[in-house]
């Protein structure tokens, strides 16, 4: 992503988990977790989304990895519907909570766009389940229509496209009402967000700094 990303390979339940990691520039404020959207549908930790996650996320100094799920790149084993995925992703931020990058007790912030907000959603549970749940969040239309995607139990930033053709708006609005969840919508956004980058950035940053 940029001259300071490094490319690790971590010990994952599948075998290795091919893994960026962009350390802040400044003090490191937090650790963020970033997972991409569908593997069998071209989905990689290089998405423009998951990258846009990161540039957010690097921001307000969080120290942000983006691992490839299962079968993309150089990470092993074979697409497992967000099962093995959800295991895959507790290995990262096991290994993420222990890099000397992350000082003591650092916050962590979860983050996926489309299946990786589905994966990511099993993820918080899962924390929230063992004591010890994430400080939050971020969900970039998650595919609500296509899986079962969980009911945070965190502060949660959920963004949507207006015109998203992959998971319509009124899904996420389904999901969403029942938890009174809100919802960000940016006008004439597609389900890639082509041309809002930088405001979908601007909204994260926002959110994580308190201010939206």
């Amino acid at each position: 992503m940029n001259a300071a990303t490094q490319l690790r390979l971590l010990a994952g339940p599948a075998g290795r988990i091919d893994v960026a990691f962009d350390p802040p520039q400044g003090a490191c404020q937090g650790v963020a977790v970033i997972a991409h959207p569908h593997p069998l549908f071209g989905g990689t930790r290089d998405n423009k989304v998951a990258q846009t996650l990161a540039r957010a996320l690097l921001a307000v100094g969080y120290a942000c990895w983006r691992p490839n799920f299962r079968g993309v790149g150089a990470s092993e084993g074979v697409h497992d519907e967000g099962l093995g995925e959800t295991d895959d992703l507790m290995a990262v931020i096991a290994a993420a909570q222990a890099d000397p990058s992350a000082p003591p007790d650092a916050p962590l912030l979860l983050a996926g766009f489309s299946f990786g907000g589905f994966v990511q959603s099993r993820v918080a549970q899962r924390l929230a389940s063992e004591g010890r749940p994430p400080k939050g969040l971020v969900l970039i239309a998650p595919a609500v229509s296509r899986f079962d995607v969980l009911q945070p139990q965190v502060r949660t930033l959920l963004v949507h496209g207006e015109l998203d053709d992959v998971v319509p708006l009124a899904s996420a609005f389904d999901w969403a009402r029942p938890q009174e969840l809100p919802i960000v919508v940016i006008p004439g956004a597609d389900h890639f967000f082509h041309r809002r980058l930088p405001l979908l950035k601007t909204l994260v940053t926002e959110w994580v700094r308190g201010e939206a």
